[in-house]
């Protein structure tokens, strides 16, 4: 074969033709080990030391992340949650940080309780506006913004480009959570973010039999050695089996983005004129309010995740995923499988989400299939 760089889709479906030197097998190996063997003179030539920071099954999964984010580098994590807090963790006491209004909830409350009381200054802006960011942005004092985008569960759009301006303008950095639209719709870095986010349990894995979350990196500067010494003294990395499950999962990240990217945007344009939907939130519908900016940044689709608001309220909302039979109720996203949630029962008070909102998460079965499935569960609440 010639030289020709490979696309990131081919470069993930053979986890970076990989090939074990030794054996030939075409799938990489998984180690198990917690510690490695010190050279006599006690050095480390390996460059493997302890299994807390660092093992050779990372690497892979790692190696493969940074290639399909354009990246310098990667890490994994134990969660998203481990990936997301380990970037503000890394920051100091009375230092400001600005966040979306509209985020991961857990996130969210982190960032109004442990990150708060720890002394770090969070102000939280509409998602959407980039006069807000860049109003809320303090020179010298703002370390860190903080984008979501698609934001869940509203999918509220942030233009990437026009806050990282202003982000760097400032002298402060950008970390965008990615997890929605993944390396195949987005790629941040190359809009100007400094690092991008994935909760690695949802599309990189993809099979809903992982918890995992990933960091990377624009570049391999300061802040990302302390992010590398955030990791190791906290310990969050994953087992070494999650890691290989993470490296198998981003083996189809490619097709199944793709296959649900179809899907749900077919899905939003039927139930945009249901009579029992009074609204659909989705980036792709050319009415939803960030339309036109994810256009501009989601190339190849917009993505598996879209929200109906049901008429009736917060009664017909619940009475509808109860009545589902193909669709399963079940929290999280990104997986193979497709799920509906009631997400305000699960964020409780204080949350932004409305009560007659359903959050729906298209996975890779036939779309019509989902269609009737999720019609007659409305047909029901509605009637019952």
């Amino acid at each position: 074969m010639s030289e020709k760089k490979l696309s990131p889709a081919s470069l993930a479906a053979q986890a970076m033709g990989f090939v074990d030197p030794t054996t030939r097998a075409v799938v990489p190996p998984v180690h198990r080990a917690s510690t490695y063997l010190r050279d006599e003179d006690n050095a480390y030539r390996s460059g493997h030391i302890y299994a807390r920071a660092d093992n050779p099954t990372f690497r892979h999964a790692e190696a493969t992340l940074a290639a399909l984010e354009g990246g310098a580098a990667a890490m994994i994590f134990s969660s998203g949650m481990s990936a997301a807090t380990a970037c503000f963790l890394a920051l100091r006491p009375g230092n400001h940080v600005v966040a979306p209004q509209v985020m991961y909830w857990s996130l969210r409350n982190w960032l109004q309780g442990f990150a708060t009381d720890w002394g770090l200054k969070v102000e939280f802006v509409d998602g959407a506006d980039t006069a807000a960011f860049a109003a809320a942005i303090r020179p010298g004092t703002t370390k860190l913004v903080w984008v979501e985008t698609p934001a869940n569960p509203l999918w509220t759009v942030t233009d990437i480009a026009a806050v990282a301006e202003a982000t760097h303008r400032a002298g402060a950095r950008l970390a965008v959570d990615s997890t929605v639209a993944t390396p195949v719709l987005t790629r941040p870095l190359s809009l100007g973010a400094d690092i991008v986010m994935h909760s690695a349990t949802k599309y990189l894995n993809g099979h809903s039999d992982l918890i995992g979350g990933a960091l990377v990196t624009a570049r391999e500067d300061e802040g990302w050695a302390k992010l590398r010494s955030v990791r190791a003294q906290l310990g969050t990395v994953p087992g070494p089996d999650d890691a290989w499950l993470l490296q198998r999962g981003m083996r189809t990240l490619f097709p199944r983005v793709a296959w649900a990217s179809r899907s749900a945007q077919a899905l939003a344009e039927r139930f945009a004129a249901h009579r029992s939907i009074a609204e659909v939130l989705y980036p792709g519908l050319p009415g939803f309010a960030g339309h036109t900016t994810a256009a501009r940044q989601m190339q190849g689709g917009f993505g598996g995740m879209l929200s109906v608001r049901v008429r009736g309220g917060e009664r017909a909302a619940i009475a509808t995923a109860a009545a589902v039979q193909l669709w399963k109720r079940a929290t999280s996203l990104g997986g193979v499988e497709s799920l509906i949630e009631h997400r305000a029962s699960v964020e409780g008070a204080g949350s932004p989400c409305p009560t007659d909102l359903l959050r729906l998460s298209v996975g890779v079965e036939d779309a019509n299939d989902l269609f009737d499935d999720l019609d007659q569960a409305l047909r029901r609440a509605h009637n019952a």
